[in-house]
């Protein structure tokens, strides 16, 4: 482990020092500096984060990069003399040049004033010509902000693979996110919980296809602008949404090996009053995996002493995806949008397992096979309303949004034992057959009011609203084969019917300012959740029992950051943040979970809220060629929850659930960089440094548990002759310490090509996904009770090839103030570039 950690921490050294040296070549000796503000053509908002370039015009060298700051101010400073060209560009705009920008000796500064930019068409500025892909990757006050519909890939799976090439971000098999190594992370859907599978993550992920998500917005430390819900932050996937003028669309289909298939098609249409999108996928997948999980059992009163258990797994997905809108331009600066989506999957999923329970010396004790047996199906739909406001003071805005979203979610299981040895000799037994039927629906509403008003030049002022309710009833039906009679009969200890009602009740404020190269952004949200639940038990007269729970306060989430720019486009970050982790209706169900006969789940209705404390430090730079990103945090959580597995009982059955602990401090250190080596060829790297502390409770029966851990990846990206992209991505996460015992390692490799035939209107794309065999889920739990060796894993490389065409024309006639030979022909202080 030492040796481990002194490699990691010698990688991060020898960073700093790359970082610092290219510092040291990058500096120059000039005054001479540009300055300009940028904004929307069409609405006048500011655009936040847009890059600037200055290229030697003779050589093309640049010669320096920035960014607009968050009210669209740019600033460059230490140019030399020359002559130079100008460009300002951003995601979904044209860029805009400005072709000879002569500097002298005698200039101090050259304002262009305000660059109007114009969203992207098929037509640009006559001298641009855009060859290379857009910038994977955008900084905000508070969030960074990841393009991954280039990512090769994942193209052809799930969301779930394509958050794997997400920096710091991590899924399991069964598509569990954690951030920074930890699993307290909020996902949202367009900035919205989603309703699919009852808003389970896991199936959410595997139920969307990669090829319908724009981007991914990490915010590992948020404003009081956001929702306190999150341990270690949020990860909102932004859905593919219609950006460009005139008819567009785009079909694609992907064939992959083991019965994997998706398609995916979109249409829109946009002028200057209505804009509307609409997109369909349909994923087909087959998964085949396995494991073991293999316990010992530590008190010697017990017969069994061995437990191994063998899986093996076979799963299909099936599922639709629809999105739907319209934006209908009331006004010149007043928008009312409606919007839909809907969601159909099945699942079905088999497990056939291999039970031996062994005595001491590994003779028999009993023995079995067990099949697990589940059909799921589910549908859900979401409808939202949403209303804008511009006014005539720039960056003056009103926004609105209803939202409403409803969903089903039913599971049949069957278990079916046989067992092979059992009471002291082999024999044929009569089998054990059990049933789950479960029942659930789930419906969500969302009021949601939010004001931005500017002060002054650079300060702004936020406040808002927010309503959240959520309703979950979930009924299940356990049935267990009669040998005698041939009848089911109701299992009473495990039939049971659970329903919760979940509200949030916020308002917060927001200021941020800047003086000079100095920003800050103070905020202040209050949240007043209650969680009620009712737990309703049958008894064997068919009666039911309701026992109420309720979680609820009420607390305040304040928010802190604080921006310092400094020469050579780089700038340090200190902020801080309150939040919390909300204990969901499926957490508190107390009503037993027995798919695993070795390992029983259950719910626990006295959760308390995770409290989370987390700051950050950052330091971002920016050259011509290179963008690095440093965060050193730390997150302090107390009542943290984790799950927990407690003594076994004589049956050596033990029972998981979620418990509060006393705290858990996670102290670490995240780089991050981009670097455009040759025109060819870049990469971006990540490495996350994290020590985890976990302090246990006494009525637990815990220790305190704590350690070192990192994780890293690395994705290059090659532009080859005839048309041809490459994409290769490695990563690596290093052993990990829980609360009961520790993760093991794990590794992978993934590659993907693409070829654009000349049209460029069509492309042919293959990836394989885990190239090596090589990434499985294992850990090693240890008890008072018991040790237990776990390991999942998927069966051998997935391999898929896509077919995409796209379509689209912009000849839709619009309003034009002048001509572009026109526009070259302007002052810059004219308004317009």
């Amino acid at each position: 482990m030492k040796k481990q950690v002194y490699k990691v921490l010698l990688f991060a050294v020898a960073i700093c020092m790359i970082t610092v040296k290219l510092k040291a070549q990058s500096s120059e000796g000039s005054s001479t500096s540009i300055s300009a503000k940028i904004i929307d053509a069409q609405n006048s908002q500011t655009i936040p984060f847009a890059t600037a370039s200055v290229l030697n015009r003779r050589t093309k060298a640049t010669v320096k990069v920035a960014q607009s700051d968050v009210n669209g101010i740019l600033k460059i400073t230490g140019l030399p003399k020359g002559v130079f060209t100008f460009k300002i560009s951003y995601v979904g705009y044209q860029t805009m040049v400005r072709d000879s920008v002569n500097i002298s000796g005698a200039v101090k500064e050259i304002n262009f004033g305000t660059i109007k930019m114009n969203p992207a068409k098929g037509t640009a500025l006559n001298e641009v010509k855009i060859t290379g892909q857009k910038s994977t990757i955008q900084l905000g006050v508070d969030k960074k902000v990841f393009s991954v519909d280039q990512s090769l890939v994942s193209e052809g799976g799930s969301a779930a693979d394509l958050l794997q090439n997400v920096p710091t971000v991590q899924t399991d098999m069964d598509g569990n996110v954690s951030l920074r190594g930890s699993t307290g992370v909020k996902v949202l859907i367009d900035g919205k919980p989603s309703l699919i599978a009852g808003g389970d993550v896991a199936t959410i992920l595997q139920s969307i296809p990669a090829s319908s998500i724009e981007s991914v917005e990490l915010i590992t430390n948020p404003s009081a602008k956001y929702d306190a819900e999150g341990q270690s932050g949020i990860i909102n996937i932004v859905l593919k949404r219609n950006k460009k003028l005139g008819l567009n669309g785009s079909a694609a289909l992907t064939a992959g090996n083991r019965d994997n298939y998706n398609a995916n098609t979109s249409l829109s249409f946009q002028n200057k009053k209505i804009n509307l999108y609409g997109n369909y996928s349909y994923r087909y997948g087959k998964r085949v995996g396995g494991g073991y999980n293999n316990i010992t059992y530590l008190n010697g009163t017990f017969p069994t002493v061995f437990a191994d258990q063998n899986t093996d797994s076979r799963s299909l997905d099936k599922g639709h995806n629809v999105k739907a809108g319209l934006d209908y331009y009331v006004a010149e600066k007043s928008v009312l949008s409606f919007s839909g989506s809907f969601n159909s999957r099945d699942n079905n999923r088999n497990e056939y397992l291999t039970i031996n329970k062994l005595n001491g010396q590994r003779g028999p004790v009993e023995l079995s096979n067990r099949t697990n047996a589940t059909d799921g199906n589910g549908n859900s739909y979401d409808l939202n309303l949403d209303f804008t406001q511009k006014f005539k003071k720039p960056r003056e805005e009103l926004t609105f949004n209803f939202g409403y979203s409803k969903g089903t979610n039913d599971n049949a299981q069957l278990y079916t034992t046989v067992f092979n040895y059992r009471k002291g000799s082999y024999g044929t037994f009569p089998d054990s057959v059990n049933t789950n039927d479960g029942y659930g629906s789930n419906k969500n509403y969302n009021i949601q009011a939010d004001y931005a008003l500017p002060i002054g030049k650079t300060g702004k002022f936020e406040a808002g609203y927010r309503s959240q309710i959520r309703y979950a009833d979930n009924n299940t039906l356990s049935r267990t084969l009669n040998n005698a009679t041939g009848n089911y009969d109701t299992n009473f200890m495990l039939t049971n019917d659970f329903n919760s009602k979940d509200q949030v009740h916020a308002i917060y404020a927001n200021y941020q300012n800047q003086y000079k190269n100095f920003g800050y952004q103070l905020g202040l949200r209050g949240e007043d959740a209650t969680l009620n639940t009712q737990s309703g038990a049958y008894s064997p007269n068919n009666a039911i029992t309701y026992t109420p729970g309720k979680v609820a306060y009420t607390r305040l989430y304040p928010s802190v950051f604080l921006t310092q720019k400094f020469k050579g486009e780089q700038q340090v970050q200190l902020s801080y943040s309150r939040r919390v982790n909300r204990p969901r209706g499926w957490d508190t169900n107390p009503f037993l979970d027995t798919s695993d006969p070795l390992n029983y789940r259950q719910g626990n209705p006295n959760l308390r809220p995770e409290d989370v404390h987390a700051y950050e430090l950052s330091y971002n730079k920016f050259w011509p060629k290179v963008t690095f990103i440093t965060t050193a945090y730390l997150r302090q959580t107390n009542d943290v929850i984790q799950r927990v597995r407690s003594l076994p009982d004589s049956l050596g059955i033990t029972i998981t659930t979620p418990q509060n602990l006393a705290k858990q401090v996670a102290t670490g250190l995240e780089l991050i960089g981009k670097i455009d080596l040759l025109k060819a060829w870049n990469f971006t790297a990540n490495v996350n440094l994290y020590h985890s502390k976990i302090t246990g409770a006494v009525q637990n029966d815990l220790l305190n548990n704590s350690g070192f851990s990192w994780d890293a990846n690395l994705t290059n990206n090659f532009i080859l002759p005839h048309n041809i992209t490459l994409q290769i991505k490695g990563d690596y996460n290093a052993e990990q310490v829980l609360a009961q015992g520790t993760r093991r390692a794990m590794y992978g490799l993934d590659a993907g090509a693409k070829y654009d035939f000349k049209n460029k209107k069509s492309s042919l794309s293959l990836n394989v996904r885990n190239i090596l065999d090589s990434r499985n889920w294992s850990m090693v739990t240890k008890t008072t009770g018991t040790l237990i060796d776990f390991k999942r894993y998927m069966t051998g490389p997935m391999a898929s090839i896509t077919y995409s065409y796209r379509f689209g024309k912009t000849d839709f006639s619009f309003k034009k103030n002048k001509k572009p030979e026109q526009q070259q022909e302007q002052r810059p202080d004219e308004g317009s570039f």
